[in-house]
Formats: structure tokens, C-alpha cells, sequence
């Protein structure tokens, strides 16, 4: 795990998990592609583009292992076809820059009620990027699929604000979870895979995960 690449960590998992891939001491190299700069980080290349293809493809260094914690809403989004772009579109653009650089394991966060079809467009895209994945053959494929995340966001979303609370309050998968859980399950399974193929992670496990790694 020496050779990383990481997109979405501007994000509330991605800045996490980000700050967590820099104290580890089994990685010596870091590639976190943004569409806005990252404060100067020791250790990280971060090449910037408003586009986040053109940010990936000046990615050149061998990877070993590659995450992906790119997300949105609609409502952030601004429309259906950006909210594709960015939850789909990016992910596979991120996926094309692992294989090309000869990753072996990727791990990226998709969403609890992730299903091709699904009658909500939110899990239907989440589900088919999940099977656009699927279908690459990946030695090792982690998919997260957190709950409802907590945690400080420079603006928060309106779902979040309103039902984060109720969901703390649920069990099981339903359950609330923090991004910074999240980020360790995620560290956990790129040091030590449960299996090779696929694996999907649901929230209720991400949180066994993080509580062990704690």
C-alpha cells in the first residue's frame, strides 16, 4: 500500500480519510487530484483542474491502491446531469486513472440503498456506478455504503440538517454514521482486505470496523 491515489478528499469522508493516508507509515506516496487546490500538504501531489479528468490524467506515478470518496446531491449538483457527472462520471474517470496506473484494489463510497433499480434517482445513479465498477473485474473492489454521514461540513446539506438527528436514533444500517468512521473502515480494508473480488461493506459494519480500529 505505498502507492496511493485518492479523489473526493475535499470531501467531509475524503478529508478524513486523506489526513489519515498521510500518518501512515506504509505509504510513501500520495496522489489526491482536485478540482480546487489543497492547502500545501508535505507528501501529497495534488495536481488541480477545474475538470477533475484533466486533474487525474496528469497522474503518472505507479498506484497501488486507490480510493474514492466523490459525492454530491442533486440539490448541490444543480440538475440530474450534474449530479451523473459527479457520482458517476467521476468515479469512472477515477477508476480509468487506477487501472491505467496499474492499481490492484479500489475502495470508494457509494450509499446504503444503492440499487440500479431503484425507483429514487439518487440510489438508482449510486447503483449503477456500483455495477459500472462491478463489471470492470477488479482484483479487489471495496464498496462502502454509509448511512446518513455526520460531521462538520463548510455548508451543510438541508437532509442532513433536518434528519440527521432522527437517524441517530435508528438501528442497524439505518443508523447515522460519522465520516470519520467511515474513512477508518476504509484504511482498515486497504491494509488488510476481508477478501478478494468484491465487497460490500454496509454502515452497520463500517461502524464494527472503525470501533476495532479505535
Amino acid at each position: 500500500m505505498s502507492q496511493v491515489l485518492i479523489t473526493g478528499s475535499t470531501g467531509l469522508v475524503g478529508d478524513h480519510l486523506l489526513r489519515m493516508l498521510i500518518r501512515e507509515p506504509r505509504i510513501n506516496y500520495i496522489a489526491a487530484p482536485t478540482r480546487r487546490p489543497l492547502a500545501d500538504i508535505s507528501g501529497v501531489y495534488n495536481p488541480h483542474d477545474p475538470q477533475l479528468t484533466d486533474a487525474l490524467a496528469q497522474v503518472q506515478d505507479p498506484i497501488d491502491i486507490a480510493f474514492c470518496c466523490l459525492g454530491t446531491t442533486r440539490r448541490e449538483a444543480g440538475s440530474k446531469e450534474a449530479f451523473i457527472h459527479a457520482d458517476y462520471t467521476l468515479v469512472v474517470d477515477t477508476t480509468l486513472t487506477a487501472k491505467r496506473l496499474g492499481a490492484k484494489h479500489f475502495l470508494v463510497v457509494s450509499s446504503m440503498g444503492a440499487n440500479a433499480n431503484s425507483p429514487f434517482f439518487y440510489n438508482k445513479v449510486k447503483g449503477k456506478m456500483e455495477d459500472a465498477l462491478i463489471a470492470q473485474n477488479w482484483d479487489r473492489l471495496t464498496i462502502v455504503r454509509p448511512s446518513m454521514l455526520l460531521g462538520d461540513r463548510e455548508k451543510q446539506r438541508f437532509n442532513e440538517s433536518i434528519f440527521a438527528p432522527l437517524f441517530q436514533l435508528f438501528p442497524g444500517n439505518w443508523k447515522s454514521i460519522q465520516a470519520r468512521d467511515v474513512a477508518s473502515a476504509m484504511l482498515h480494508e486497504a491494509r488488510s482486505p476481508s477478501k478478494e473480488g468484491v465487497n460490500i461493506i454496509p454502515s452497520a459494519k463500517l461502524r464494527e470496523i472503525a470501533k476495532g480500529e479505535a
